[in-house]
């Protein structure tokens, strides 16, 4: 949105925090009970935007090939626009092509079982804070969660635009109580804005998740998930030549930074394997922070007696990345 309509849509609310309460059963209590780390094996959805970058593809193969630790219900197609996508780019465009890319990871993990478990998302953000954006992924979430007794939550794994998960909080507020998020979106607590893609494509979506008292683990992007990144060679190294999975990632990593014009020392971003591997290890640190609330000038507004969320504040990056590639290559 541009700085000027951001303003302007300030000035329409009376600079006002959002007006959504959370769930009355979501005591402070309960929410930081849900928030701790699930022990044995776990339901989980993945919400992604596959075609985004090249990271969503690492996330859902380091997701299913750990199959001791994730019982995979479905995976979600999320919104998204950016530069890779020709002609008009739309949100509509980017979740379709999320969806194909869903579909083409699964092939090359054999896990042709999982197709009827892929689900299209959203076709745009969210307009507003009340009004979802109804999709069979936004659907599929609430009947979901609604079939769970409230002390086995399913947990949703989200590593794009919120706009799937907010717009099935909208639609069931109840579903609250069922779900524990886990989101990789905005930029650290100490960063000096929370301009980041999968917050600012959807800051509505973003403040009905960081607003309505579902649990939720908040994975920020700059200043701690930003360590997590890999290079040509550390990838020609571990990955090329294992299996037709590996050479995919190594190639459409290798290429997008060539596209992308990073000169021979590159680096790029695996962020999306993050919220993945909290579950698995102490590779991931975190803490109980007061919600914070997502403003449409591109900050946090914070209030400390707000309720809790577990938010990251630190990762092993080479612990994070010995087990991707030992995982990737079995």
């Amino acid at each position: 949105m541009p700085k000027n309509e951001l303003l302007q849509n300030l000035i329409d609310t009376g600079f006002n925090l959002p007006k959504h309460q959370p769930y009355p059963e979501l005591t402070d209590g309960f929410v930081a009970r849900r928030l701790d780390k699930p022990a044995g094996k776990v339901d989980v959805v993945m919400d992604t935007d596959t075609f985004n970058e090249i990271d969503d593809q690492y996330a859902i193969s380091y997701m299913l090939k750990h199959d001791e630790k994730f019982n995979v219900q479905a995976i979600y197609a999320a919104p998204f626009v950016n530069e890779k996508m020709k002609g008009a780019p739309t949100a509509a465009v980017g979740m379709e092509k999320s969806y194909d890319e869903i579909f083409n990871i699964l092939k090359l993990l054999g896990r042709e079982d999982m197709f009827d478990k892929v689900y299209r998302g959203s076709t745009s953000f969210l307009h507003d804070e009340q009004t979802p954006v109804i999709s069979d992924a936004a659907k599929d979430l609430v009947e979901k969660a609604m079939l769970r007794a409230d002390d086995d939550p399913l947990y949703v794994i989200a590593i794009g635009a919120i706009s799937n998960v907010a717009s099935a909080l909208l639609m069931k507020p109840e579903i609250a109580k069922k779900i524990v998020v886990v989101w990789l979106g905005g930029h650290s607590l100490d960063w000096p804005d929370t301009m980041e893609f999968n917050m600012v494509q959807d800051i509505a979506g973003a403040r009905v998740l960081l607003t309505c008292g579902v649990p939720v683990v908040l994975f920020p992007c700059m200043g701690v998930v930003s360590s997590l990144a890999t290079t040509g060679p550390e990838l020609q190294h571990w990955l090329k030549g294992k299996n037709a999975l590996c050479d995919y990632l190594c190639d459409i990593t290798c290429t997008e930074a060539e596209e992308c014009g990073q000169g021979p020392y590159w680096s790029r971003a695996i962020w999306d394997v993050a919220p993945v591997a909290w579950f698995l290890s102490d590779a991931v640190m975190d803490r109980l922070e007061p919600a914070p609330i997502p403003s449409y000038d591109g900050h946090y507004s914070i209030d400390k007696s707000r309720y809790p969320i577990r938010y990251v504040y630190a990762l092993n990056r080479d612990k994070i990345m010995g087990d991707l590639f030992e995982t990737l290559t079995k």
